[in-house]
């Protein structure tokens, strides 16, 4: 089953989309918005399939990812983890920083702002290009209520839909918001995500483990710029990550928990760029410190006003399966 929001009011208007991404029917006799859906999530869920079984019969009105808004346009929580630990090292050694070997053991996650989700073909704003305005590839999932203290084990069972997205990053904002011990803020922008959502029988056998076995393809204007396998390298799945989120508390559902940015080594070094025969990368700041390491200093810019970035996930058939997060990188003045 495959969930959208079009862009109505502050919370959207749901509705289902056929398999192919080409149709789509309202939702609004079971839910009128996705959030209420997953709040009634035992009864909304079969509702929401009945709806989707006759949609692939052949009904509906032509969908078009450009009315779509997030598909949560904004939620309880948003909670991104960082997943891939080889994205980790590669970072924190581009701005000089050693990373602790706990790391490896015990995800790092950070609270983002979850008030102002951009859907998947609006705008990047950013005020400077100074900000060094970079995109992030990422694998999201969306629960239902969580218990505190929640098994990993038990975690997986809570996942109700999966979506991609661009957890935007600043760059040169991060090091001196980091330096202040209190974490990211400003550095983190509104966040993308792709025009539907889509429970996990959707993926098929990709979905396995508690992590996507496909790859995660990004192209910055309009060349490839990485097709890392999402399932590689994970070095904490789906259940980790969410059962580390609520240690302490319960999670609403709504919650969206992150995979961070998908990243793959290669032969046990940090990888090549797609020109050079490698998975390339999801993100800028890992080319940047591949570039330094080798040549002494960055080669690759940040993203400029006028870029654009495209993220995207395939099924084995090639067929897109979240729709994709297409946006230009525009200059805010207010």
């Amino acid at each position: 089953m495959k969930l959208a929001s079009l862009k109505h009011g502050r919370d959207g208007r749901l509705v289902v989309v056929s398999g192919d991404l080409e149709r789509y029917v309202d939702a609004g006799s079971v839910a009128p918005t996705l959030q209420a859906a997953l709040d009634d999530w035992a009864t909304a869920g079969p509702a929401l399939a009945g709806l989707a079984k006759d949609l692939e019969g052949g009904a509906g009105e032509t969908f078009d990812p450009a009315a779509c808004s997030a598909p949560l346009p904004r939620a309880y929580q948003w909670a991104d983890g960082s997943a891939y630990v080889n994205h980790v090292e590669l970072v924190r050694k581009a701005r000089g920083a050693e990373m602790p070997e706990s790391f490896w053991t015990d995800p790092l996650m950070y609270q983002g702002g979850s008030d102002s989700f951009i859907g998947p073909q609006e705008p990047v704003l950013a005020a400077s290009e100074d900000w060094g305005i970079d995109f992030e590839g990422e694998v999201t999932v969306i629960t239902d209520d969580v218990p505190m203290g929640v098994s990993a084990a038990d975690a997986v069972a809570h996942v109700k839909l999966l979506m991609l997205v661009n957890d935007v990053s600043l760059r040169n904002l991060i090091p001196g918001e980091l330096a202040k011990g209190f974490g990211f803020f400003q550095s983190k922008p509104s966040s993308a995500f792709t025009p539907v959502a889509v429970t996990p029988d959707e993926l098929g056998d990709a979905w396995r483990d508690g992590k996507v076995h496909l790859p995660l393809l990004s192209y910055l204007n309009g060349e490839a710029f990485g097709k890392p396998e999402a399932g590689v390298d994970m070095t904490f799945d789906f259940g980790r990550l969410i059962a580390h989120a609520a240690k302490s508390r319960p999670l609403a559902a709504g919650t969206i928990i992150g995979s961070g940015t998908v990243s793959n080594k290669l032969d046990g070094g940090p990888g090549k760029p797609v020109a050079d025969g490698g998975v390339g990368y999801s993100c800028i700041a890992e080319i940047r410190t591949i570039e330094t390491i080798e040549h002494g200093t960055p080669r690759t810019p940040f993203m400029r006003f006028g870029d654009r970035v495209r993220i995207e996930m395939l099924d084995a058939e090639g067929r897109s399966i979240f729709g994709a997060i297409d946006q230009l990188v525009e200059h805010y003045t207010g």
